[in-house]
């Protein structure tokens, strides 16, 4: 859970004039004392609570009776962004890593997912939007125990694989997945994101796997505002993601599909059931024109190497 919840359950506790502690807080939402007191830290620190400690109800208070709270509203795509972010700057490597560290945990809370704590100079990072999409990805593949089939270009050799992801990692300024073969059960690998041509996530599940390393980089521009698809599916989904993509309930079986990178988007579609697209135009034209290559080469009008 967010420590934005716990914080706005402990402010609402205040107003009521519960005098709450981190005692309090950690035995509400079952966490840590030493993880409560960092979002009362946080509360009094980041957002210039007038936090005021009663020793008599042991408890806080708020000094000045006007403070709000202020409003932090967060999209998903953006906090998909902090949390690629986040795993960047946590994993930076430098010789006086606090002030990165401090950052890399600023940007978990906000998404959500705290890291312990663990950076003088900030480094740089590009926030790609197929890498940001293949983390995304990843990750949904990652917490559900998905196989994952990847289409693997790098040192001038190709591969075709169904891989078992375990642990997005970032290692010498570069994104990674660890993963294991699925088909013969090989030992963890890294398998770069930048060198990876196209994936998708299967409906396979397999058994958890060990542990990992591993990060990422690619050139162009990025694109932090997603694309958005209506697609009309067979069935409807269980949850909020179409296969990792992040989806919103849009009518009778038909979704809002958020997605980056549109090749990799339509790679998904051709390996996934789907009844009907609607938007955009773009995108149509786009998918289109792939399949009648597709028949093109069934037809033995182009090389089959035009769809790699």
């Amino acid at each position: 859970m967010s420590n934005m919840h716990r914080i706005h359950w402990f402010d609402q506790r205040i107003r009521e004039g519960h005098y709450p502690s981190s005692k309090d807080i950690a035995l509400q939402f079952e966490i840590s004392r030493r993880q409560a007191q960092r979002d009362i830290e946080y509360l009094a620190v980041s957002l210039r609570a007038p936090l005021l400690y009663i020793a008599k109800h042991r408890g806080y208070c708020y000094e000045d009776k006007t403070y709000v709270l202020p409003h932090l509203y967060m999209t998903e795509e953006e906090k998909e962004v902090l949390k690629f972010l986040a795993r960047k700057y946590g994993q930076f490597s430098s010789d006086h890593p606090s002030s990165v560290q401090r950052v890399a945990h600023l940007l978990s809370r906000f998404t959500g997912e705290e890291k312990p704590e663990t950076l003088n100079r900030l480094p740089v990072f590009e926030a790609n939007p197929r890498l940001i999409q293949y983390s995304g990805q990843l990750s949904f593949a990652i917490s559900h125990k998905r196989i994952v089939h990847i289409h693997y270009r790098h040192e001038a050799q190709e591969s075709r694989l169904d891989i078992c992801p375990v642990q997005l990692v970032s290692k010498y300024n570069a994104d990674y997945v660890a993963a294991c073969n699925s088909t013969d059960g090989s030992r963890q690998q890294l398998f770069r994101l930048d060198s990876i041509v196209s994936l998708h996530v299967t409906a396979h599940v397999f058994d958890a796997a060990e542990e990992p390393e591993g990060t990422c980089e690619h050139p162009g521009l990025p694109a932090i505002k997603p694309f958005t698809a209506r697609l009309k599916l067979d069935t409807g989904l269980q949850g909020n993601t179409w296969n990792g993509y992040p989806a919103r309930p849009a009518g009778e079986l038909l979704y809002d599909i958020e997605f980056y990178d549109a090749d990799s988007f339509m790679q998904q579609l051709l390996h996934e059931p789907w009844r009907r697209l609607d938007s955009p135009r773009w995108l149509k034209v786009k998918l289109q024109a792939r399949c009648e290559q597709v028949l093109r080469c069934l037809n033995g009008e182009e090389e089959p190497s035009c769809l790699t």
